[in-house]
């Protein structure tokens, strides 16, 4: 039952929800009302004071608009709507006041602050302050903290805001940060001077609204207004996230989070914020071709020419589509592969995901179905690893009284829930239970891919679907790679998976798999041909590398967990000689001397379309036909986690300096055990 009221701000008349807060209020009526500690994702502090407003007929001082509902309006004379003013004289002079009381203590560091530019007190002191200041005592200065690798700390200029405190007890699950003392000796710290512990924590650095916390490893690189700014699809996961690419020139300097409430509403991981180091070390810039048993470089014509050599004398082609790979790229593989008469498989890790039934390996759930359950079972899969953001929504669903219960390795998840085992007798007995209130509270199955890698894969999934019809849950499948939605949608897959692709082929074109070892040694098994970004694992074992763009170099769309497609678009252009995926595939048909039937990118993205018609839908999602898998047999033994180091899970991470230090601090950090242990 809805309590509408109708209200009055600055002179317009509205009607809005009453427990509606007055600041949303005037968001609704398209005014504007300075904050700094209100944050619509985090609890309500009113510790900042900047949010005042005037209630006409109450009291006689201005009232903090985050605090007070609407419902506590008070009607005026005669049952007339109550009236709240935003911009009357009290407010201005109090928002003064404020400013003035704020700035007291803030140290006058803007020509050398890395927030300058991109700053709310600076851009509040400028529209609502004054110019001129009374105070003449030595001002306050507190001591900084080690916060980690991450994030950067000036506390001097912090104004107490609590955004950090709330964020990271209430959406990371950390109970690490928080505040001391009174009056001027208040200071945010952490609990025995303790680092922060998550992979979440970049997002203190957006929450700030000073100059408090800030990107450490990006610091004094560049100001904001040199960036060249792109708005892209992240691939760290298969969550997809929304992102943006800030370049200077042909580097990329820094990643920030993009608002997207169905998916990862304003939060990204850390990965995901820090993994730009990666871009540009160790990248392949230049084709190379093995000769006498070395890779030498050598010229695109000669780098062509060889794999067309190679792919036309061959007895059987086989194609492997790596966890980066876009749609697009994927999908001409799978053209030229299939039309040599080879097979292409993109379910690298084992995971038995049934072809062609989008209800199995994509589910009927959607991401923002996590926020409205009251019941998750989460079946092999850690999710704080593999998705740290749709970690932070189960999180919150638990916040809201949904209760989680797990199958899988134990881990900390940062909320409590029900450990019902380990393996998959666990599932079996579950399964054996009866159902209790079917379909009458909203409910969810998540499944990872830790549950579907053995060779009872399949049987898994289905006893995990049988499990959805049986509570009448809502079906999600995990993933952990960005691009297998989208190449499972192309059809990019193998009866029999990766064993049965590979088996007898004499030439193996790997686009981008890095987590897997090619069959034979460099010179004396399949030739293999290797297109990628980076020298990692797949670079190694290449008798020809074919050198392509990092997801940031090039137009392409990525089709995330839940099966939504997404474009992510080029924010840069890929070092050296290095070129786009699906250019690379096109030049060697035409080296071969039957092209693909495509010349230019949106030519492709025709043809993928007419293939597959959900993939034009971008942002939407396609109704997934609920088709139930046919009941195996459960093999014995526990769930394994697919992430062995949340850090280092692509070749991008495993180049970077930065996820480097992060994974040996976490793998110190797991050796050491506290005192009371």
């Amino acid at each position: 039952m809805s309590d509408t009221r109708k209200i009055i701000i600055d002179g317009r008349e509205i009607e809005v929800d009453g427990a509606m807060t007055l600041i949303q209020a005037a968001e609704v009526a398209g005014i504007e009302i300075p904050r700094f500690c209100y944050h619509e994702r985090l609890s309500i502090a009113g510790n900042c004071r900047m949010c005042l407003v005037e209630i006409v007929g109450g009291p006689p001082k201005p009232a903090a608009s985050c605090a007070m509902q609407v419902r506590d309006l008070r009607p005026g004379p005669e049952g007339a709507p109550p009236e709240v003013r935003t911009n009357s004289p009290m407010v201005k002079k109090a928002r003064e006041g404020v400013m003035e009381f704020l700035l007291i203590n803030h140290p006058l560091d803007c020509p050398i602050c890395d927030q300058g530019g991109e700053c709310d007190l600076q851009d509040q002191a400028m529209a609502y302050g004054v110019d001129f200041s009374r105070y003449r005592e030595p001002k306050r200065a507190a001591e900084d903290l080690d916060l980690g690798p991450l994030v950067a700390t000036c506390m001097t200029r912090c104004i107490s805001c609590t955004r950090c405190v709330r964020f990271t007890t209430e959406v990371a699950g950390l109970q690490v940060m928080g505040q001391t003392g009174r009056g001027e000796d208040a200071e945010i710290t952490t609990y025995l001077g303790a680092t922060l512990d998550s992979n979440l924590q970049g997002n203190i650095i957006d929450l700030c609204p000073v100059g408090a916390l800030t990107n450490k490893p990006y610091a004094f690189s560049a100001r904001p207004w040199e960036l060249t700014k792109t708005e892209t699809i992240d691939v760290m996961d298969a969550l997809g996230s929304n992102i943006r690419v800030d370049v200077r020139g042909r580097v990329v300097k820094r990643i920030l989070p993009r608002e997207h409430a169905g998916v990862n509403e304003e939060w990204i991981s850390d990965k995901t914020r820090f993994v730009w180091d990666g871009l540009r070390r160790q990248r392949l810039d230049r084709p190379y071709l093995r000769k006498g048993g070395r890779l030498e470089p050598v010229e695109w014509p000669e780098a062509l020419a060889a794999a067309a050599a190679a792919l036309k004398g061959a007895r059987k082609v086989a194609g492997v589509i790596g966890d980066l790979a876009p749609v697009e790229a994927a999908f001409s593989l799978k053209e030229l592969i299939e039309g040599l008469g080879g097979s292409v498989e993109c379910r690298v890790d084992g995971a038995k995901l049934p072809a062609g039934n989008r209800s199995a390996y994509v589910g009927t759930a959607c991401i923002e179905d996590i926020d409205s359950a009251k019941r998750i079972h989460l079946i092999g899969t850690n999710p704080r690893l593999e998705a740290p953001v749709l970690n932070a929504r189960i999180r919150k669903a638990w916040l809201n009284g949904a209760e989680i219960a797990l199958i899988g390795e134990p881990a900390d998840l940062t909320y409590d829930y029900h450990h019902m085992g380990d393996d998959r007798a666990a599932l079996e007995a579950l399964l054996g239970k009866k159902p209790g209130r079917r379909g009458e509270e909203p409910s969810l199955v998540i499944v990872g891919q830790g549950a579907l890698r053995g060779a009872d894969g399949k049987a898994v999934l289905a006893a995990a679907m049988q499990l959805a019809e049986m509570t009448g849950a809502k079906f999600m499948v995990l993933h952990t790679a960005a691009a297998r939605v989208g190449a499972m949608d192309v059809g990019a897959t193998t009866e029999g998976g990766l064993d049965a692709a590979l088996e007898g082929a004499d030439v193996i074109w790997n686009l981008g798999a890095d987590e897997i070892d090619m069959p034979g040694q460099p010179g004396g098994g399949p030739f293999v041909i290797y297109q990628g970004s980076h020298g990692d694992r797949g670079a190694h074992r290449a008798d020809l590398i074919l050198p392509g763009a990092a997801y940031t170099e090039e137009d392409g769309l990525f089709v995330n967990t839940e099966g939504r497609p997404q474009l992510a678009l080029r924010a840069g252009f890929p070092p050296g000689e290095a070129k786009e995926n699906w250019a690379i595939i096109r030049a060697v048909s035409g080296e071969m001397g039957a092209p693909l039937p495509h010349d230019s990118l949106a030519a492709l993205r025709h043809r993928l379309i007419e293939a597959v018609p959900h993939l034009g839908e971008v942002d939407c999602l396609a109704e997934n036909e609920w088709q139930p898998l046919e009941a195996g047999r459960l093999g014995k033994g526990a769930f394994e986690s697919p992430i062995a180091d949340f850090w280092l899970t692509n070749p991008i991470a495993r180049a970077s300096e930065i996820m480097a230090e992060c994974s040996a601090r976490a793998i110190a950090r797991a050796k050491s055990k506290m005192a009371a242990e």
